[in-house]
Order: C-alpha cells, then sequence, then structure tokens
C-alpha cells in the first residue's frame, strides 16, 4: 500500500507519518515539488502525480507537529537483499553466512544508502521496525513478508550506522505482542538497555595476516597449549571499579600474558547478556560483542593485538540454552520458536533457561552461522562449548517423568547429537586451524574423535575426571594420601581415550568452593608449596593445559565477577614468588616439546614410579616425538624430605634439575640435588639405569638428560 504505486503512466505517492502536520514529496531528478494530501487522521498522506514521477527518485520533507522540519526517504518499493536461494538454503539449514542478509546492514540501493533489517518471525501477521528514528512507533516501518517465507524485511533509506532498533512482533498466537532485540544484531545498547544498534563490522582493517595463514597450516594437537582463562570484567579494574575497555585491556592484558609465557587466552562468554553475575553464560545477544567494555571494531582490535603478539584466543560458546528475557529469544514471535513448547523437552531445571530445538533448520542454522561467525567475522582461534552433557541427554538433571525419551526410547537427545556433529564437521572445513573444546562431564565415548568414525568431532575435550580427582587428592592432608594414591594414577587408565584438555577453571573457584590454594592443606608454607606442586604436575602430565586467572598468583578469597583479582597480592613474597613459579614453568613447558608433542599417544608417557603410596611420591617419562627427547619427572607429595630415592632412567648421562618447584626463588626450602646427578648403571622399574635422588617436600623435579 505506502510507497509508489502506477496508476496507468501515472504515480501515486503514499506515505505514513503520524506526527506529521504536512508533508512535500520532492523529486530528486527534476527539483519538483508537491505537497501530499493527508487522507486520515491517522496520519496517511497520498500525492496523485503526473508520468514524470513514474520513475524518478524522491524523498520527503515533512513539518512536525512540534513544528521541526525533518527529511527522509521512502522505505517502500526497493528490491529485497535475501534472495530465494537465500531463503532455500535458511529453510534448509545451510545457509552458513546467513548473519550477512538477516539483522542490520548498511547497503546502498539505486544509489541510496541506508540499512537493511530483516527477521525470522513466521508466526506473525505483522512484524515493524522500531528505532529512534522513528519515535519507537511501529506505524511507521511496517516490514514486508519476503514470498510469505516468515522472514520479515525492510530498506530505510537515511539511516547508517548508530542507529538503534528493535523489531516488533503481533503474533497469530493469542494476540501476543512484543519489541524483541535483532536475534543477529551485532551490536548492543549497554545494559540495562536492550535496543539493538547499527553496525558496520566491515569497516575495521585486521592486521593479522600472517597468524591467520599459520593458522590454517597448523596442526592444534602437536602445538604447546598453556590457556590463560579470563573474566574480561573482573581481571583488573580501574580505580573507582570500572571495568577495562577491550583497548585498555589489549595495553595491559596482553603484556601480561607474554610476560607469563601463556600461548592461549580463552575468553568467558563475550557475546551480549544481561546480567553480570551469569558470567556471560545466559546470552541474549549471540552475535553481538557485550557492550560492556567497548564497541564490535574495539574487540575486534583486542583479538587482532593478540594474534600480533602470538597469542590464540578462545571464546567459550553456549548453544546449550538462552535466558527468558522477554526482548530476546523466548517467545520470539509468541511461539516457542528457538525452543520447545513442551518443558520437558524446553527449559533447563537447573538454570531456569530455555533449550534451543536442535532439530529445527532454521535455529540449527543460527548457532552454526553464529559458530562461523565469531571465526571468520573475529577471527577467534577456538570455541569451547559450555555445558554439552546437558545437551546430549534429554534426562540430563531431570526426575523419572521430568523427560521425553527420543523415538528409539533412549535418553540421547539425537538432535542436539547431530547438531554437535554438523557443528565441529562445518568448523573445521570452513576455519581450518581453527579449535573445537567440549566440556563435558560424562564418559560419553569418542567426544574428540572425527565424525566418519562415530565421534562428536570436537578437538579436545575438558578431563573433568582428572580435574576432581586431583583435587579431591590434594585436599587431602599429607599424612592421608598414601590413602587416596589411585586418586592420582587413575587418569592413566583413560589418558589417551580422548584429547584431553586438563583444566583448573573457573568453576572450582566460585560458590563457596574456595580458590585453589585455600583448597590445600596446611600452614601457610605448605600451601604455597601444595599449590606449585599442583601446577607442576598439571604442566608435566599428559594434555593440554588451562588455569583460571587468579590460580598463578596464590590467591586465596573466591574469584568474584564484581571486583578485580588481588593484585595487591603481589607486594607479599609469597604471592610473587608463586607468580615466579607460574611463568617459569609457562616458559619451560613452551621449550619442551616433550611436554606437548605427543599429549594424546601412549608413546608420549611411561610411569617410573607409579605405587608408591607409602611415601606418596609419583614418577614419569614424558617424552618428545625424538624418543631420545624426554624429562623425567618425580613428585613428592608429603612434607617430608625423600633421601636417596632411587628410580630407573632410559638411558646413562647427566640428569639436569631443570626446574625444582622448592627453590629458594619461588618461595621454597632449596632443597634438591646440586643441580642434577650422574646416573648409575643400575637397573631399576624396568630400565636400564638409575638415578639415587633427593625429593624435596611437597615438591616436583624435573629433569632432563644432557650432553
Amino acid at each position: 500500500m505506502l510507497g509508489r504505486h502506477h496508476i496507468g503512466a501515472e504515480a501515486s505517492i503514499r506515505v505514513f507519518r503520524p506526527w506529521a502536520k504536512s508533508i512535500a514529496v520532492i523529486n530528486d531528478d527534476s527539483g519538483c515539488r508537491a505537497a501530499m494530501t493527508q487522507v486520515d487522521d491517522t496520519g496517511l498522506f497520498i500525492a496523485a502525480l503526473d508520468a514524470t514521477w513514474a520513475k524518478a527518485r524522491y524523498h520527503f520533507k515533512a513539518v512536525t507537529l512540534e513544528d521541526d522540519i525533518e527529511v527522509f526517504a521512502d522505505a517502500y518499493g526497493h528490491p529485497p537483499l535475501l534472495t530465494d536461494y537465500d531463503i532455500y538454503l535458511y529453510s534448509q539449514g545451510e545457509h552458513q553466512q546467513i548473519y550477512d542478509k538477516l539483522g542490520a546492514h548498511p547497503r546502498e540501493v539505486n544509489g541510496l544508502l541506508g540499512v537493511n533489517f530483516a527477521v525470522w518471525a513466521p508466526n506473525c501477521y505483522k512484524v515493524a521496525l522500531i528505532g529512534d528514528f522513528n519515535r519507537w512507533d511501529p506505524r511507521t516501518h511496517a516490514m514486508q513478508n519476503i514470498n510469505h517465507s516468515g522472514i520479515w524485511e525492510i530498506f530505510v533509506p537515511g539511516l547508517a550506522a548508530g542507529a538503534r532498533y528493535k523489531f516488533e512482533v503481533r503474533s497469530h498466537n493469542q494476540g501476543y505482542r512484543a519489541a524483541k532485540s535483532d536475534p543477529y544484531g551485532f551490536f548492543s545498547e549497554l545494559r540495562p538497555n536492550t535496543a539493538s544498534i547499527v553496525y558496520d563490522l566491515d569497516q575495521y582493517q585486521w592486521g593479522d595476516a600472517d597468524w591467520m595463514t599459520r593458522r590454517a597450516k597448523s596442526n592444534p594437537l602437536k602445538q604447546p597449549m598453556n590457556t590463560y582463562e579470563l573474566h574480561l570484567g573482573s581481571w583488573k579494574r580501574k580505580d573507582g571499579g570500572a571495568c577495562l575497555t577491550y583497548r585498555e585491556l589489549a595495553d595491559e592484558l596482553i603484556p601480561y600474558l607474554i610476560d607469563m609465557g601463556y600461548t592461549h587466552l580463552e575468553l568467558l562468554p563475550v557475546a551480549e547478556h544481561p546480567l553480570d553475575a551469569s558470567w556471560g553464560y545466559q546470552v541474549t545477544g549471540y552475535y553481538a560483542p557485550t557492550s560492556r567494555f567497548g564497541a564490535p571494531a574495539d574487540f575486534m582490535h583486542f583479538v587482532d593485538r593478540c594474534h600480533q603478539n602470538g597469542i590464540a584466543v578462545i571464546l567459550d560458546w553456549v548453544p546449550a540454552h538462552f535466558p527468558k528475557d522477554g526482548y530476546g529469544l523466548n517467545y520470539f514471535d509468541g511461539t516457542h520458536l528457538y525452543s520447545h513448547e513442551d518443558p520437558r523437552q524446553g527449559e533447563h531445571p537447573d538454570w531456569g533457561t530455555m533449550i534451543f530445538n536442535y532439530a529445527r533448520n532454521e535455529v540449527r542454522n543460527f548457532l552454526i552461522a553464529n559458530a562461523l561467525f565469531w571465526l571468520k567475522k573475529y577471527h577467534i582461534d577456538g570455541l569451547r562449548v559450555d555445558a554439552v552433557s546437558s545437551m546430549i541427554y534429554l534426562n540430563f538433571s531431570r526426575e523419572d517423568g521430568d523427560w521425553i525419551a527420543n523415538e528409539y526410547g533412549s535418553h540421547e537427545n539425537l538432535g542436539a547429537l547431530a547438531f554437535l556433529r554438523e557443528f565441529n564437521e562445518v568448523v573445521h572445513a570452513e576455519a581450518p586451524g581453527a579449535i573445537t573444546i567440549a566440556e563435558e562431564s560424562t564418559s560419553w565415548a569418542m567426544v574428540s574423535r572425527p565424525t566418519y568414525i562415530g565421534g562428536l568431532g570436537f578437538t579436545l575435550k575438558w578431563n573433568m575426571g582428572w580435574m576432581h580427582d586431583t583435587l579431591a587428592y590434594m585436599a587431602n592432608d599429607p599424612v592421608h594420601r598414601r590413602f587416596h594414591h589411585h586418586q592420582i594414577t587413575f587418569a592413566s587408565l583413560y589418558a589417551f581415550s580422548e584429547n584431553f584438555v586438563l583444566p583448573l577453571s573457573h568453576d572450582e573457584v566460585v560458590h563457596m568452593k574456595g580458590s585453589l590454594i585455600a583448597k590445600l592443606p596446611g600452614d601457610y608454607w605448605q600451601k604455597f608449596a601444595g599449590l606449585r606442586l599442583l601446577f607442576g604436575y598439571q604442566y608435566t602430565q599428559v594434555g593440554k593445559k588451562l588455569n583460571f586467572m587468579g590460580n598463578e598468583i596464590g590467591q586465596f578469597a573466591e574469584w568474584s565477577e564484581a571486583r578485580s583479582l588481588d593484585w595487591h597480592l603481589l607486594e607479599y613474597d609469597k604471592h610473587a614468588q608463586m607468580q615466579c613459579w607460574t611463568r617459569d614453568l609457562n616458559r619451560f613447558y613452551r621449550d619442551q616439546p616433550a611436554l606437548w608433542q605427543v599429549d594424546f599417544e601412549p608413546a608420549g608417557f611411561r610411569w617410573i614410579e607409579a605405587n608408591d603410596a607409602d611415601y606418596s611420591v609419583y614418577c614419569y617419562i614424558r617424552y618428545a616425538d625424538n624418543k631420545d627427547d624426554f624429562l623425567i619427572i618425580a613428585l613428592n607429595c608429603t612434607p617430608v624430605v625423600r633421601e636417596n630415592y632411587r628410580i630407573g632412567v632410559p638411558r646413562a648421562g647427566f640428569y639436569q634439575e631443570a626446574l625444582n618447584s622448592d627453590a629458594a626463588q619461588y618461595g621454597g626450602g632449596n632443597v634438591g640435588n646440586l643441580g642434577g646427578v650422574q646416573s648409575d648403571d643400575i637397573a631399576s622399574h624396568g630400565l636400564p639405569c638409575s638415578i639415587n635422588l633427593r625429593l624435596p617436600p611437597l615438591a616436583i623435579l624435573i629433569l632432563k638428560p644432557t650432553d
């Protein structure tokens, strides 16, 4: 009805502007001006014009009820951005770049610059674009349902980046009406405001081409990976408590990561979310980096700087559930469009959130395209998928009768399993070198095995069993550890069943669990010695490494998202020495192929002594691809010095004490082996030679054979 319509050779131009007193239409080609007639009190204006207007470009000039002047172009009569092929691919769940079509996109149409808006809302009889450009009035920019596809679209000339907007949806179902943020919006208002903001992502000029080229050719399984897990809002804050911006974090965090020797940075969810206390795990804007710390280009700058300094960036990604906030995905078009109608399938009982309907093509497309979006548009190097266990089990955290079995009468979520396999296949095909990591806490088989042999296709999986067993063992008083010796050795039984990451994550230092150092028994000295021992054990076991921020300085307080880490602790020797140990351990790890080159095959590890429960001692070997490149590791998990402790070694030679966590520079008592020991021609532990060691208390020794 609105826009330009041809009546024979003449033209009829119609516009709806409820706050206008008068409107003139102006011919851009000839400069002619014609007054429009208001034909309805609510604001409909029409001009009947001759044939010279039939193809002319034109715009409107209005006088408002407040006697202001508004100049604007016609939002109707422009060809849609989405093609029939786009709509077909989306309906099949196969449009990998749908984020380039749905959402808000600056665009030029017939010489007019403006913004194209599109949204999927198939169960609505009307969708209107509202924003600061139309007084949030749903009457002026009604959208068109393209070919009855359920995708609504409009092009608004004259708009540019920075415009704030939402979609007002009116459903066929029970008169539901709501103002929704854009599911594909690239930028959002700062909480508690919830509007989407038009943003052009293509303006940023990247400087990490060399990094991206190397990444595409890399094998992440054969590379060092010691990850610093971080929450952007609480790593460090300004005086007064304000958060650092993305650019300020680039200036402060990246030098810290370089100095400390980390290879990877893993960020708790960056996607927009309303509640700080959710840490980002309840996402409302899957395509928008949170505005808490700046604009999208600022986050691009942060990632770019990381890459230019040799640091890979991993994002926590949350496809398992989404919150119920009324402006978000929940009940989007008056139906459970993105979730399930039945709460036994659609609601998560623990988190009060909605569960995605992975069997719906458009929902699966939304999520898979979102994964590619972060990897391609933001050059992210990997996605750690949160709460995989909650996705793959229909009865996850549910009592009998509170869940619906699959078509075979079992508890596997077949839609979620198909989605995860497709996600991994697409990511590995479209973003070579990028990694996917599963937080999966059950014994589901082959999570990190290829899909073509029946696996889920992840690159890596968090080893939750290792984490819980290790922390439980370390929490015991050393005098009791002899009775729990198996908690350390048990992980060897399944160490190569998956490609594991050994995490000491944020989940272990919140909710009354205590910080890592607070979990450890003993006096002040023993706690720090135990923490150094824990880190040394983690770094020398098979598997990639992850530690949450604050662990490296021995922070005693539990982590809180509402405040900075306790950096003032570094004024005290014990904490500064703990940080020094972490720094040296990180750097040593990166320099030693034996600690990362063969993480996922038995050839990379051999026990020397696994059964000395009475002394609580563990000894093992780590091998590189070259079997002549190896390290000897000995752990003494009691506060008692073990004299004359003989262990077997693979060959004769001098074994240099490469790292000793009891060194004075790390806060220890300087018990050791005077720099190293010469081997003896005495067979031991099934090995041809042996060395006689002095094992320091609550400490780890790492020895390397030298010429």
